[in-house]
């Protein structure tokens, strides 16, 4: 989409979770935080979301101190508050207590100069699911491969 800059991308979040539904919802950085971001020094790796009270929060992603803010920096890892509609966390809530389900943050980007946070509802993936979803793929693959060799 025009206006639309990716900074990072957690790939690991689609090889480790079945990504039910995804949503848009918007994160509260300070002026250090969104220059470091701008930068691409973030990083959503063993990140996670969760909701505390009637609030959704990330934690454990981390954005690098940005090296001319001196006093202003903060922990690079601190629990961020994410902006959700009032029904959109209602929804999560019921959500995230069925079994199984987790929030997961797939992508950060900005989009019109604002910082956004791309959240998955996802179920934790088994390890001979992950093994089975990977052999799929490259059948799948081999497949394409043969026929567009027979088409040529």
């Amino acid at each position: 989409m025009e206006g639309d800059r990716t900074v990072t991308v957690n790939r690991h979040a689609w090889h480790d979770y079945d990504i039910t539904e995804t949503y848009e919802c918007g994160i509260v950085l300070t002026g250090p935080e969104v220059k470091s971001a701008r930068n691409g020094r973030v990083s959503l790796k063993e990140s996670y979301a969760r909701i505390i009270g009637n609030e959704a929060f990330i934690i454990g992603m981390h954005i690098a101190p940005y090296a001319q803010a001196n006093r202003q920096n903060l922990d690079p890892t601190r629990p961020r508050k994410l902006l959700l509609k009032r029904a959109e966390i209602k929804r999560l809530i019921g959500k995230t207590q069925e079994r199984g389900f987790t929030l997961v943050p797939l992508k950060f980007y900005f989009r019109k100069g604002l910082a956004k946070v791309e959240l998955g509802l996802g179920r934790g993936r088994a390890k001979h699911d992950k093994r089975r979803i990977i052999a799929e793929r490259d059948a799948r693959r081999d497949i394409e491969r043969e026929l567009k060799e027979r088409n040529r």
